[in-house]
């Protein structure tokens, strides 16, 4: 009797997953994942900056204390991470070289982990797991990765 239940509840429970799969597709999770790590970096971007892309004095404080990083120049990270904070989410959001501003934004979540707030990881955690996605997968159909013919439809 046991066994009948359990096997009728492996059933259902693999039918309700196949109607959630064909109800949610791949592309819109390719979406929400290219527009949800996009926002983060990007309004963290805006707050190094006045006005379009001058930076602030505070910014160059930063990183000349809390963000100090080994072997980067203060102001020379402070350009990279600003810049690279503003360019590679809207690439995301276009979706236009998906994979590349994915795994730059990983990198520098990775030299955020290692060098800057190592007590965040559950934070950069989350961060990778939608840029590693992003990464493996690209851009997806609604892409203009896909639109322009960069990436390739992806075979099932």
């Amino acid at each position: 009797m046991r066994r009948r239940a359990m096997i009728s509840f492996a059933r259902h429970y693999a039918e309700a997953c196949d109607r959630l799969t064909m109800l949610i597709p791949d592309n819109l999770l390719l979406l929400i994942a290219r527009l949800g790590i996009a926002a983060t970096f990007f309004l963290s971007g805006r707050t190094k900056v006045e006005g379009l892309l001058t930076i602030t004095p505070s910014t160059y404080e930063l990183f000349q204390t809390e963000y100090a990083l080994p072997l980067i120049p203060p102001n020379v990270a402070a350009h990279v991470a600003t810049y690279s904070e503003h360019v590679f989410p809207i690439l995301l959001v276009l979706g236009l070289f998906t994979r590349p501003a994915a795994a730059a934004l990983l990198g520098m979540t990775l030299v955020i982990e290692i060098f800057v707030y190592p007590d965040a990881w559950p934070t950069h955690l989350v961060w990778a797991g939608l840029q590693l996605f992003l990464f493996a997968r690209g851009g997806g159909e609604w892409s203009l990765d896909r639109l322009m013919g960069i990436e390739r439809r992806q075979q099932k």
